[in-house]
């Protein structure tokens, strides 16, 4: 199944890495993605605070995306996760259209430790040589870092949320399951039966301990992510006690919906998956 995911992402592409140039975090778009598709969505930032900050995780500084309305403070907080092409400039997107409609978001660059995501060419080996080293453990603990920034930097905390798209699908799935203060989780497409770290659990194994209401987005045509995967998914949930949360599956309708910089970009479905995100957030406590 991974493989499949990697084929239905983007064709590989045979980059240099030495020749690639590093941009500041939420900038320029990952090298495997290149060329982006006409479609792609600039968000302006007119009136809110973005760019790069630098979050603390023991001695380690991880950089992360932050958009906000300028000047505001008490401000819900969403968590935007990235796919496995790390912080460019679609997540920084994200995070300013979440900004433009009142919250704080933060978009952590997870693999940073491990490697540069947006410098690799060749999906295979950017998974095998960054992605399959990011254990689980490392990654609950930056999304718990970015929190505790969120709640000193002006951020209410106790307003919640978190957003993520394939690899950060997944990790939505497995941060609601980690931290109980999450009041409300909208994973697109992440896979529910695997990790990707060796050893790590598939989110499967830990629904019971889903507790934020979820709203989950899918693609019916997925070839990476079988519907009844997802489906028990959300049996498990509800088996648990879990009863505020509802998947959404859209017929015919690929992995990466949402990713309008990319062939795959559905923009009826991704319209329709944004509005039910943004109202999923506002009626579960995040605003």
């Amino acid at each position: 199944m991974l493989q499949q995911e990697i084929d239905s992402l983007v064709p590989s592409r045979d980059f240099s890495r030495r020749g690639f140039v590093k941009t500041a975090v939420g900038s320029g778009f990952a090298a495997a993605v290149l060329p982006v598709t006409a479609q792609t969505i600039k968000t302006d930032s007119e009136g809110l605070t973005v760019g790069e900050v630098m979050i603390p995780v023991g001695d380690f500084k991880m950089p992360a995306y932050r958009a906000q309305p300028a000047g505001k403070t008490g401000l819900p907080v969403v968590l935007v996760v990235s796919e496995i092409f790390g912080v460019h400039e679609h997540i920084a997107d994200v995070a300013r259209r979440f900004a433009k409609l009142g919250y704080m978001a933060i978009a952590p660059e997870l693999f940073v430790r491990q490697g540069d995501a947006q410098s690799y060419g060749e999906i295979a080996k950017l998974v095998s040589e960054v992605i399959a080293k990011v254990p689980d453990k490392q990654v609950m603990g930056d999304l718990d870092a970015a929190v505790a920034w969120a709640k000193a930097n002006g951020g209410d905390t106790s307003k919640l949320g978190i957003t993520g798209f394939c690899w950060g699908g997944r990790t939505t799935w497995m941060y609601a399951a980690h931290n109980a203060a999450v009041k409300a989780a909208v994973p697109w497409y992440g896979p529910v039966a695997r990790s990707y770290f060796p050893g790590d659990k598939p989110a499967l194994d830990v629904a019971a301990n889903v507790k934020a209401a979820v709203l989950a987005l899918y693609g019916g045509a997925d070839p990476g992510i079988p519907n009844d995967t997802v489906e028990k998914m959300m049996a498990a949930i509800k088996a648990a006690g879990n009863t505020k949360s509802e998947l959404v599956i859209y017929p015919d309708t690929p992995h990466a919906f949402h990713a309008d910089y990319r062939p795959s970009y559905r923009k009826e479905q991704a319209e329709d998956g944004w509005k039910r995100a943004v109202a999923w957030l506002k009626a579960n406590g995040v605003t």
